[in-house]
């Protein structure tokens, strides 16, 4: 199934063409040729995500197990924290809806195609980092990189021609299960694999060729994308010929079932909390690339003051990055911290305490364990007041927000479209914007509480609805 040559209507140039088979040889020689193995298939329980009864899809030895009639797969990679965040909340609404999902992460298997994403994941990491510290290398090489050579509609070319190298892992997969899938590498397998009820959750506010995989529903979460990606915009120096509407659309934001069932009273509770003098929950998140360590550092000296002052309660999330924790610890001294290291279930159990009582203090999290590194700030996301992020995946989310620096051109118009709709700040790329962004709302507590009823307005409007309307979007099929 050639997707390489043309790209929804606008044919690749003969160089293109030849640079992505010429990429395809190259990891079919590092890594082997097993286009013909035949990897059966089997299914373990994913203890962290027992609430929703979430199936991963593993190789085993033997026959292949069968899927159940409600089956719905959720494919994705672990790329940061993001694709795997994305992926809870569809899985999460999937079952919602009534539907068994199925984890399908193509980067854990030991074939040739998984250690293709695994190798160029690790170079996205590698890379992330080092845009963090040379501003030479960010200027020049990162940002550009990331708003507009991954924007170019050739960019695509490569990487459907690559994917192929993913289709053994299909072989016992029914071909019309509905599929989402949250990075295009997911998408672009399943679609050269055969399987008919494809849904390509597209993750950015910002339109590129990387996320392009023709023969899937392709969704999106925000008015921007959804014309950027009708016209693809700019994906080319000459006009193209834009995306079709059973091709592209436009869902709202991909949101977990648990965060959106109570979430009115979530803002209650906290316009509450912030109104009436209350330690203001701080949530913050370590991505999965651990970038941004400098900011990161200097927000959580800034606040040790309000903590102090029991003005601010600060919750980090190190995810399974230790080696951030350390490394913050040795830079801040001896301060007091209460730590749930490896220790999940304690941190639930701490969570339903924070509903209803009042808690001060600093709060640390580290789990080893991916879900848990990933779903803990899910978990935390109700029972705080305002989230400090970088703004990826985690612009859509229901909490108020404050931006900090991106870290790859992309990310700018997710934070654009944040402060656009009442639910965060704009973005924050220095020390003193952070500073003085963190100063104001933690003295002017009405700023939280304004966004808190835009969050729950925007509920109202199906805005964070997203993840519903991709699991039904899967399950009906695209139109013919």
């Amino acid at each position: 199934m050639d997707k390489t040559s043309t790209i929804f209507s606008n044919p690749m140039p003969k160089k293109v063409i030849k640079g992505a088979e010429k990429s395809k040889k190259k990891y079919l020689k590092k890594y082997g040729d097993d286009l013909a193995k035949d990897y059966q298939i089997g299914f373990q329980p994913i203890d962290t995500l027992d609430f929703i009864g979430a199936s991963n899809i593993v190789f085993k030895e033997g026959a292949s197990e069968k899927m159940d009639e409600k089956a719905l797969i959720v494919g994705n990679i672990r790329m940061g924290f993001g694709h795997y965040r994305i992926s809870i909340a569809m899985a999460s609404c999937a079952r919602a809806l009534g539907y068994h999902p199925y984890w399908l992460d193509l980067a854990s298997f030991d074939c040739t195609g998984s250690k293709m994403i695994r190798e160029q994941n690790n170079l996205y990491s590698l890379a992330s980092r080092i845009s963090q510290k040379s501003k030479l290398f960010n200027k020049l090489i990162w940002e550009p990189l990331n708003s507009e050579g991954f924007r170019k509609i050739t960019y695509n070319a490569k990487d459907q021609k690559n994917s192929e190298l993913l289709v053994p892992i299909f072989t016992h997969i029914d071909k019309n299960v509905p599929y989402i899938a949250t990075h295009v590498w997911p998408s672009q397998g399943a679609v050269h694999a055969g399987l008919t009820h494809v849904v390509n959750a597209i993750p950015d506010n910002w339109p590129m060729g990387l996320h392009l995989s023709e023969g899937a529903i392709h969704t999106v979460q925000t008015p921007y994308a959804y014309l950027g990606y009708k016209m693809l915009n700019g994906f080319d120096k000459k006009p193209l010929k834009g995306m079709s509407e059973k091709d592209l659309k436009m869902v709202g934001c991909y949101v977990d079932h648990e965060l959106l069932v109570d979430l009115e009273h979530d803002n209650i509770r906290r316009k509450i909390r912030v109104l009436n003098g209350k330690p203001i929950r701080i949530l913050l998140t370590v991505g999965g690339a651990g970038a941004g360590f400098k900011q990161f550092l200097e927000m959580v000296k800034h606040l040790i003051p309000y903590v102090a002052e029991k003005k601010v309660s600060l919750f980090i999330n190190f995810g399974d990055h230790q080696d951030v924790y350390d490394k913050m610890m040795k830079k801040l001294g001896n301060i007091r911290v209460n730590t749930f290291f490896d220790q999940y279930d304690k941190l639930k159990e701490f969570k339903d305490h924070m509903v209803n009582e009042d808690v001060e203090g600093i709060y640390c999290i580290c789990n080893k364990n991916i879900f848990e590194a990933v779903y803990s700030t899910n978990l935390l996301m109700p029972v705080c007041d305002l989230l400090v992020t970088k703004p990826s995946e985690l612009v859509y989310y229901p909490i108020p927000k404050i931006f900090m620096r991106h870290i790859g051109g992309h990310e700018v118009y997710g934070a654009i479209h944040g402060r656009e709709f009442g639910d965060a700040t704009w973005e924050c790329p220095k020390k003193k914007d952070i500073n003085l962004m963190l100063d104001t709302l933690i003295n002017d507590p009405e700023i939280i509480a304004h966004m808190a009823d835009e969050i729950t307005k925007l509920k109202a409007t199906g805005y964070y609805d997203g993840g519903y309307e991709c699991v039904k979007l899967a399950v009906a099929g695209r139109a013919k």
